[in-house]
C-alpha cells in the first residue's frame, strides 16, 4: 500500500479503515458497518483491537500515536478515526 499523502483522497481514508477492520474484527462482518457506527459501545473493537487499529493507522499513514492520543473520542466510529488520521498526517494534534 501507498503511504498517505497530500495527493490521497480523503474519501480514501475512511475506507482503508473500515477495510481494515473488517478484515481483522469478526463482530464488524456481521452487520453493514457505516462511517458512524459507535465501534467500542458496539463491541466491535476492544482495547486489544485499538492497539491493533493503531498499529496499522501508524503503519500505514506514517505517523506515531501518542499516550495522549489514546482517548475513547478518537476512536469512536471509523468517521472519528479519518478526522483523527487526517490531523495527524497533516501535523495537528
Amino acid at each position: 500500500m501507498a503511504h498517505e499523502t497530500a495527493a490521497t483522497p480523503a474519501a480514501v481514508v475512511p475506507v482503508e479503515i473500515r477495510d481494515f477492520i473488517l478484515e481483522r474484527f469478526p463482530l464488524a462482518r456481521k452487520k453493514t458497518l457505516s462511517d458512524t457506527d459507535l465501534l467500542l459501545e458496539n463491541g466491535i473493537l476492544d482495547s486489544l483491537g485499538i492497539l491493533d487499529l493503531v498499529a496499522f493507522l501508524e503503519q500505514r499513514y506514517c505517523f506515531a500515536v501518542s499516550d495522549e492520543d489514546l482517548i475513547p473520542d478518537h476512536f469512536k466510529t471509523i468517521q472519528q478515526i479519518s478526522v483523527f488520521v487526517h490531523r495527524k498526517v497533516n501535523g495537528s494534534n
